[in-house]
């Protein structure tokens, strides 16, 4: 698997560095990774990091542990820091966008997200390119760009939005009573999923369990976070790839069994997670979430009973 770093990457990046007596950068960090996955090109675009309650990491732990973690981990306790990634995919001549970030913040205090228009753009993606969108599941944070004002007239008319039929399903009627989140997100995920819907109600391609949305590209539905969360599998020669949507959060590999503030069935997500780790433990391979820390790529070990964390190498 190689890095690819384009001319025009360099340049941006040589942009963004800050010199003595000059203004600030707009970044400090490149936003976007790419690699190969065989045949597949695939590139990682930071939306941005929502910031939340600490107490979001597990809400059925025991809050001295939870700090403990924290703390062990150089975090801080009341707040963090949640990366936001989405990924872009080519294959077979289609351009795949999977998730599609916050959009516009939400009146709940997000002001970091919601970049991924704009990074697209820097990226040299078109939207007018992108054939395909592939959705996790309908949280804000993943459907909200497809909502900003001026976007889905950029789109092309003939766009199709991979969703489970369940994550479809889910939404006509939520069920919120499992769920430990800050005051105003339930509200702001009630809105925008049916936002969403009404609006690229036509462009929705519901699927039941698994379907292939270009050469080496399949969504499967895992349910657990949500009714209809789905995963997608990379794989191209002797190469693999999974994007976990919200199935895997960071403290989720020490603390599988941790219940994460947004998941709509937390015991099922335990078992999910705890599924895809082993799966990518005996696989050895790779794994993007969205919400591990940019650009999110890395492997999944065995450690004792539970599992570990273990990044790529940068390759520049």
């Amino acid at each position: 698997m190689n890095h690819i770093e384009t001319d025009s990457q360099e340049e941006t990046n040589m942009d963004n560095i800050a010199r003595p007596g000059s203004p600030k950068p707009d970044e400090l960090v490149p936003s976007r990774y790419s690699l190969q996955i065989g045949d597949i090109d695939v590139m990682v675009v930071s939306d941005g990091v929502l910031t939340l309650p600490g107490a979001m990491l597990g809400h059925n732990a025991d809050p001295a542990l939870r700090s403990a973690w924290l703390d062990y981990n150089f975090l801080p306790t009341e707040t963090l820091d949640w990366g936001l990634n989405v990924v872009v995919v080519r294959s077979g001549g289609r351009t795949i966008l999977l998730d599609a970030g916050l959009g516009s913040d939400p009146n709940l205090n997000l002001p970091r997200a919601g970049q991924l228009a704009h990074r697209l753009q820097a990226a040299g993606i078109d939207l007018a390119s992108v054939t395909d969108v592939v959705l996790t599941h309908m949280h804000m944070d993943h459907i909200g760009m497809l909502l900003v004002d001026g976007v889905k007239e950029q789109l092309r008319s003939d766009l199709r939005i991979h969703v489970a039929a369940a994550e479809v399903k889910f939404w006509t009627a939520p069920d919120f009573s499992h769920v430990s989140m800050p005051p105003g997100f339930p509200d702001a995920l009630r809105r925008a999923a049916k936002r969403f819907a009404e609006e690229y109600g036509s462009h929705l391609q519901t699927f039941e369990e698994e379907y292939t949305v270009a050469p080496g590209v399949v969504v499967t539905r895992t349910g657990g976070h949500t009714p209809g969360h789905s995963v997608i599998r990379l794989a191209s020669g002797s190469d693999r790839l999974m994007f976990a949507g919200d199935a895997v959060f960071a403290v989720g590999f020490e603390h599988p069994d941790w219940f994460n503030g947004f998941e709509h069935d937390p015991q099922e997500a335990a078992r999910v997670r705890v599924r895809l780790l082993r799966e990518l433990a005996a696989t050895g391979e790779l794994l993007v979430a969205t919400h591990l820390p940019f650009p999110s790529i890395g492997h999944v070990a065995i450690e004792g009973d539970a599992f570990r964390w273990v990044p790529i190498f940068w390759d520049y």
